[in-house]
């Protein structure tokens, strides 16, 4: 049975299997950096099986006006299940009132798909502009 859990002491080693199950490398070099990312966070929810990590959201911004979703990472065991389902509505339930919620991800068919899903737009289809550096 899958637990949800709001949380920001997570292990060292379940924060490394679960962004190295996504690739996410960039995030896995500085273990350091990334405890301290997600203790800094607004809000981190796990996902749980048992006491495995299967599954994060993390939210960054004021709370009041944006958030920001930063990380949503499922195990690829674990996909498929309504896990990153469950772990976006409830983290965006706690932000009902707050009028700009965003995300940058990678632009793929299944990524595009779930964040559509989810009730968001991308902005090369809509009539805003976003910018990285």
């Amino acid at each position: 049975m899958i637990t949800y859990q709001q949380e920001t002491k997570i292990s060292q080693q379940d924060l490394l299997d679960l962004y190295n199950d996504a690739g996410w490398g960039a995030y896995t070099t500085q273990p350091d950096v990334l405890v301290k990312a997600i203790k800094g966070s607004l809000y981190v929810l796990t996902a749980r099986d048992g006491d495995r990590l299967v599954g994060l959201i993390r939210i960054v911004g004021d709370g009041q006006t944006i958030v920001y979703i930063q990380d949503i990472l499922v195990l690829k065991a674990y996909k498929r299940k309504g896990i990153g389902k469950t772990l976006m509505q409830k983290a965006l339930g706690e932000f009902k009132q707050v009028r700009q919620k965003v995300l940058l991800t990678d632009d793929n068919p299944e990524t595009r798909g779930f964040y559509e899903a989810m009730g968001f737009q991308s902005c090369d289809k809509g009539e805003l502009v976003a910018f990285v550096r």
